[in-house]
């Protein structure tokens, strides 16, 4: 999987933290606080979007009366402390990270959060010591599974979109790495459990833990990683 790779880019939610979790249950409150019940369809249909983009589907799709920042502040408030002291990484994550660090691969996130959250759980976890850039889809022109978000984080690592490995758990993102040229590895998850075979089918590898990495490569180069 690493062969020829020169830089790697994490999706932050559900692929470096296990953070999924919590999203359903903001939603539920969000929205039961307005006497509104949460669509089966909800996650499903925001799969990918930036927060910008998520907050501008909320507005239209529930009639709601806040605006898009207004909306943004109410979740990043209502997710803040979760991020701070609830998310931790996702098996074997922190491992490949320190590894990675060791060998000078340069690392990135591109994620569909907004960048509070992210430095929440940077703070939190001490992302700052493997991670060089951060890119939110916000900051840029399309959100997954459009290439922008990984492009962006591509371009600040000074690596060719074809040398770079992500890693992604949701299909929208999946296509988001393919779509930019580059290598991608699924990740599972279990709030995406039912969209494996799709997962599988659309990345170029899949892992439940990242050891597997770490292994793999052991096993086919003989160099411990």
């Amino acid at each position: 999987m690493l062969e020829q790779i020169k830089a790697i880019i994490f999706d932050l939610d559900g692929s470096l933290v296990d953070s999924m979790w919590m999203w359903r249950e903001i939603d539920v409150e969000f929205l039961g606080a307005r006497g509104l019940e949460l669509p089966e369809d909800f996650q499903q249909k925001i799969e990918g979007m930036s927060f910008t983009e998520t907050a501008r589907y909320s507005i239209e799709r529930f009639g709601l009366t806040e605006s898009v920042e207004e909306l943004k502040e109410i979740w990043n408030g209502m997710a803040l402390d979760k991020y701070s002291h609830e998310v931790g990484f996702k098996p074997g994550a922190e491992q490949f990270l320190k590894r990675c660090k060791e060998l000078g691969l340069p690392m990135g996130i591109a994620t569909s959060n907004s960048r509070e959250l992210v430095q929440a759980v940077s703070d939190s976890l001490g992302l700052a010591k493997y991670i060089d850039v951060v890119v939110t889809a916000c900051e840029v022109n399309r959100g997954k599974p459009a290439p922008d978000v990984y492009l962006a984080a591509a371009k600040k690592l000074g690596a060719a979109p074809k040398d770079c490995l992500v890693f992604e758990d949701v299909p929208a993102g999946i296509l988001a790495g393919k779509n930019a040229g580059m290598t991608v590895c699924a990740v599972e998850d279990f709030y995406s459990m039912d969209l494996t075979e799709e997962k599988r089918r659309l990345a170029d590898y899949y892992i439940t833990d990242y050891r597997q990495v770490m292994e793999d490569t052991y096993q086919r180069n003989g160099n411990p990683f």
